[in-house]
């Protein structure tokens, strides 16, 4: 699973641990890396794509697009509720699913469903 956009590296790892799967933590303030990241990890079939958009959640149709044409599931968190700010995400709307206002602990939620929906179809 590839989780990135977050400082709790050490939190998300302990999540994982937990649930017994493997993860990888990545971090990219340009869109370009983030988008090649994706393609990567979809080329490399990663059970799913567990991210954080920050600010590339609106007006970024690279990675909109990506998340789009990604084949394993995708899953977006956000720390606080980003809906009591301003619009839904862009990229929320090609998500398979969204964990938000969980603090940290929606990390958990998203690994724990990844996981969940992973073993149900084997």
């Amino acid at each position: 699973m590839l989780c990135w956009g977050t400082e709790y590296d050490e939190r998300i790892r302990g999540y994982a641990r937990e649930l017994g799967v493997d993860v990888e933590i990545f971090h990219s303030n340009i869109e370009g890396e983030i988008v090649n990241r994706l393609y990567t990890a979809n080329d490399e079939r990663l059970d799913a794509e567990i991210f954080n958009p920050a600010a590339f959640g609106t007006g970024y149709p690279a990675a909109v697009a990506a998340l789009w044409q990604v084949k394993s599931p995708t899953v977006e968190v956000h720390i606080s509720n980003p809906i009591r700010r301003g619009p839904a995400s862009q990229t929320a709307a090609v998500s398979q699913s969204v964990a938000a206002g969980f603090s940290i602990a929606g990390y958990a939620l998203a690994l724990r469903g990844i996981r969940d929906i992973s073993t149900a179809k084997k």
